[in-house]
């Protein structure tokens, strides 16, 4: 039926059908209610068969010859040369003299149709026939046949704002409605003259541009203001203008020319600035004054919108019956304008109405397919400014892309069933740009305004068009579809965080009769303890919790250096909090948790270094790589029992670190490296490496060389840095020393001999954190952050996730099978929103990108950890979020606890992994067992997990409340008799419980 309806309208044949009044006022509902972020991801398609790809310009940005070969002035060429303006078009790009180099460039970027103007003084001079111009219509004669010659279509505007400047001198212009006729006859002209080469003509570009601005403001030409009524008189002339080309077209040309018509009308988008109805009606009301004001009288029925006439009355000209019917249904098809540039549509806030402009393609184009019947649209306009000076147009590109993938091609067409039927970026090369004269850019190809011939080079957004025309859009590559299967049994599964809470002084209620999760008793505190600190006292219970719920085996936490040490000296270092981090790690692994500890996590707000190492000079002080490994020695000394992954420095090339901090914090790894190599590793059999921040850095246009090498540049200054001397070669990356020295820049350090061995294959994993990609251009060695989803580019997360598949592939391609371990990868999420939809997003498909990367690949991947556990630390990061002391589970929590339960992505249908039993729980220990008990956060310790029955053990070292119940001593035989072996299989002891039981 969309075939038939498509086939249909392309004949030409298409019929206005009445609408029902405000129909678009649902678009801002539909648009609130569709998935997220699923709607706005990239869909991968291609667009239609016949799918029309234009490029366009306009005759006076760039035709230039302003009064060659007999050709008369227009109110442009007036305009420019009045008040205190300096700058004129009368050059432009000088196409009038360089065809060949126009149709070079259309043909190179391979698109099917050209949409340009004609000049109307260049073919009637004085606007009419009488002063017929042959040398002018020979122009255009050319342009047509050599465009044929490359099998590319011309769509032919009539009149781009160029009236002939005699018309408005003698006439008034486009405020008398004598040219109604005049245009008519102008339009009859040209069918007759070039009719059998276009199928395409556009009878007035962006009226309302030229009522508003060119007869209200002022601010385009003929630059008339101070009558608030005129642009509404004028408006109606242009109406009535293009109806008449429109029917003249119709009866006289259509049967032999088999050609279609419409005018091109130009809308910004608008968003309601609250949630009210009042303000979504004034939303309406907006593009009616803007869009409607044209739109409705062509495809509706022939009459302005009720906002305009109830707002406007007596200043709205009234259609007669027979102007109604003569208005009503002269558009074949609904041309239209949008994008950046046409921001100055509103110049103030009048027509706003109190509500927010907004650059939003998909909803105007669904809005204009509900408010005006479904009409095949074809956008005659699309892209936006650029300030670059030279052919790196990176905002030009983005933006373009932006229109492209997310609000044509995928959601628009093949969601939101908007009858697209074509595309023209704007514009085919730098120009005039009207009242901003050449201050700004938009062309696709650069042009040199300096040489005599107007040099045309196509910039990297001509490139990226070209590819996608070549391609019909963006067919789906095997690379992007989701995989199947499963990671290996041992795969570590985790969760990070920055740091554990040490202290809490809540009184919580364990729930034993329903979920086992702690309820917070308002008004209750726990009273100080009097006696010698054990596990009990810490509040480490409510992290036990949220750590098993979410199913991992592995957990990351980062150890306080400067707390631990205080002052500096090892040898006194703060037993209370070593003793807690001692039974927090103990406790991790009675739960079947492995710890994975952190010696020092960088933060930018703070050094954390011991208060004598942080006031001289840090990292730069000579003493701090060796105080660092005496720290890493107590730490392997007093918890290497419990923690066998452990990470010397995380995150430590942070762009904030001078290159020689920097060195010494590669000598302060390597030396705790080999610190635990030497002293723990034969008794402790653990592991040690250190976790670099590792964003993707992607060229901006991998079409481009010269972004290539920049991309890898700023890889090894970002990564390369620390990674290089450690998995490679022991010195800094070639290139980055090189590229300093370019530079003149003394900062980057020499390694010396002992050093490069000291640093040198220190490592027994690689660990990352991820979280996103970067571009990078040549033009400006910048990186542009590109945040999934929550970007008005509309970047493609699914993309994100393959290049974070390519990051993991560079690791194995450059340092071998290294073991490779995801130590933190997440996005950022409103904390508010505990169905979190975006990271729910996120996390599958990163994840199933690493899967990728390990059975499509062979990346010696052995872990991955989600980032982060809760937003009390991280802000907008955790699986588990917090209304004042309330801990709330996300969405992202189950779902990804579903994937640790399925260990992946099993094949539906396939066998079930089978996978080796873990370790049993401690059976030796005993058990307490009691009714519902009150109980402080800093004596209270996790007893188990419940898998499935209701069974929950409480514990407490201190009476609170004349509601504590007495305990008992249930020796491990109690449990085993009567079902004791089903219920105790289903909970999990710490060994710290027997520290409790003796006191």
């Amino acid at each position: 039926m969309k075939a038939l309806l498509t086939f249909v309208t392309f004949l030409g044949f298409f019929t206005p059908v009445t609408a029902k009044p405000n129909a678009g006022l649902k678009t801002w509902g539909r648009f609130n209610k569709l998935p997220y972020p699923a709607d706005k991801a990239f869909l991968y398609d291609t667009f239609p068969k016949d799918f029309i790809w234009a490029v366009g310009t306009a005759a006076y940005q760039v035709e230039g010859a302003f009064e060659k070969d007999g050709k008369g002035l227009s109110i442009w060429d007036t305009f420019t040369r009045g008040g205190t303006r300096m700058i004129t078009g009368d050059v432009g790009s000088d196409s009038y003299h360089n065809i060949n180099a126009d149709i070079r460039a259309i043909k190179q970027l391979g698109v099917s149709h050209y949409r340009f103007s004609l000049s109307w003084s260049r073919i009637f001079p004085n606007g009419t026939r009488g002063s017929y111009n042959e040398i002018g219509t020979n122009y255009y004669r050319t342009l047509i046949k050599k465009l044929k010659e490359i099998r590319v279509e011309p769509v032919v505007t009539l009149y781009h704002w160029d009236l002939p400047d005699h018309l408005q001198q003698t006439l008034g212009g486009w405020s008398n409605p004598e040219l109604v006729g005049i245009f008519k006859d102008y339009a009859d002209f040209c069918f007759q003259a070039f009719g059998d080469d276009v199928k395409y003509w556009i009878t007035i570009d962006n009226p309302f541009v030229v009522a508003r601005h060119g007869y209200g403001t002022g601010v385009v030409a003929p630059g008339i203001k101070n009558d608030p009524d005129l642009p509404f008189r004028v408006g109606h002339n242009l109406l009535k203008a293009h109806a008449a080309a429109w029917r003249l077209y119709d009866r006289h040309y259509r049967p032999r020319h088999h050609g279609k018509l419409s005018m091109a009308l130009a809308s910004h988008w608008i968003k309601p600035s609250r949630t009210r109805l009042e303000s979504l009606r004034e939303c309406q009301c907006s593009l009616d004054h803007v869009l409607g004001w044209f739109a409705r009288p062509l495809f509706i029925d022939g009459d302005y919108p009720p906002c305009m006439k109830s707002r406007l009355g007596s200043r709205l000209p009234s259609f007669t019956p027979e102007e109604s019917e003569q208005v009503k249904g002269t558009a074949d098809f609904f041309a239209l304008s949008h994008g950046a540039a046409l921001s100055f549509h509103l110049i103030n806030d009048s027509l706003k109405f109190g509500q927010q402009e907004d650059l939003d393609l998909r909803m105007l184009l669904y809005w204009v397919n509900t408010e005006y019947d479904n009409p095949p649209i074809f956008v005659v306009q699309s892209g936006c400014i650029s300030g670059h000076k030279n052919n790196c147009d990176n905002l030009t590109l983005k933006l373009n892309m932006g229109h492209l993938r997310c609000c044509v091609c995928n959601p628009a067409i093949v969601i939101d069933g908007v009858n697209v039927i074509g595309y023209t970026a704007w514009s085919l090369m730098d120009g005039f740009e009207w009242h901003r004269e050449y201050g700004i850019r938009r062309g696709l190809y650069y042009v040199d305004f300096n040489t005599p011939d107007m040099k045309r080079e196509p910039k990297t957004s001509a490139t990226f068009y070209r590819n996608v025309i070549q391609s019909n859009g963006f067919p789906e590559l095997p690379e992007n579809r989701p995989v199947q299967g499963a990671f290996p049994c041992d795969f570590a599964w985790g969760v990070s965080a920055n740091s554990i809470q040490f202290a809490d002084p809540n009184v919580y209620l364990w729930n034993v009769s329903n979920n086992g999760e702690l309820l917070k008793l308002e008004g209750f505190s726990a009273p100080p303890l009097h006696r010698t600190p054990h596990c009990a006292d810490y509040a480490t219970i409510r992290q036990q919790v949220e750590i098993r719920q979410i199913g991992v085996n592995h957990f990351h936490f980062s150890l306080n250096w400067s707390a631990l040490v205080p002052t500096g000296d090892v040898a006194h270092p703060n037993t209370t909090l070593l003793g807690y981090y001692r039974c927090f790690s103990r406790q991790l692994l009675q739960a079947n948790v492995t710890p994975v500890v952190t010696l020092w996590h960088h933060t930018r707000q703070r050094s954390s270094l011991p208060a004598p190492l942080d006031t001289a000079n840090r990292w730069l002080n000579s003493k701090t790589p060796e105080a660092f490994a005496d720290y890493a020695r107590l730490c392997y000394r007093e918890l290497g029992a419990y923690v066998k992954i452990w990470i010397t420095l995380n995150e430590p090339n942070d762009e904030m670190v001078s290159y020689p901090e920097g060195h010494e914090m590669l000598r302060a790894h390597a030396l705790a490296w080999h610190a635990y190599d030497r002293e723990f590793r034969y008794a402790q059999g653990g592991k040690v490496s250190l976790a670099l921040h590792m964003d993707w850095v992607e060229p901006a246009f991998s079409f481009s060389r010269k972004d290539v090498e920049p991309a890898k540049r700023v890889l090894d200054f970002c990564v390369g840095w620390f990674a290089e001397p450690i998995f490679g070669s022991g010195d800094y990356p070639v290139g980055m020393r090189s590229w300093l020295r370019q530079l003149n820049s003394l900062e980057l350090p020499v390694f010396k001999k002992d050093d490069r061995q000291l640093v040198k294959g220190t490592y027994d994993f690689f660990a990352i954190s991820h979280f996103s990609t970067k571009l990078v251009t040549h033009a400006k060695e910048d990186s542009y952050d590109l945040t999934p989803l929550d970007t008005p580019l509309c970047f493609n997360p699914l993309r994100l996730c393959f290049l974070f598949f390519f990051l993991l592939c560079k690791v194995k391609e450059h340092y071998s099978d290294v073991p490779v371990y995801v130590m933190a990868n997440g996005v950022q999420e409103d904390p508010a929103r505990f169905k979190d939809s975006l990271r729910v997003y996120y996390l599958y498909n990163y994840i199933n990108e690493a899967l990728k990367a390990y059975t499509l690949d062979g990346v010696n991947l052995k872990g991955y950890f989600a980032y982060a556990l809760n937003d009390q630390r991280d802000p907008g990061f955790g699986l588990y979020g917090q209304v004042h002391e309330e801990v709330i589970v996300k969405a992202s929590l189950s779902n990804y606890r579903n994937i640790i339960k399925h260990n992946g992505f099993p094949i539906q249908g396939a066998e079930p992994q089978l996978c080796p039993s873990l370790a049993p729980p401690c059976r030796s220990c005993h058990v307490l067992v009691g009714q519902e008990l009150i109980q402080s956060g800093s004596d209270l310790q996790q007893p188990g997990t419940n898998t499935g029955g209701n069974f929950h053990q409480s514990i407490s070292t201190s009476l609170i409340s004349n509601r504590t119940k007495s305990l008992s001593h249930v020796p491990l035989r109690t449990l085993l008799a009567d079902d004791g072996i089903s219920r105790f299989s289903k909970i999990n002891l710490p060994v710290c419980l027997r520290d409790v039981l003796v006191h």
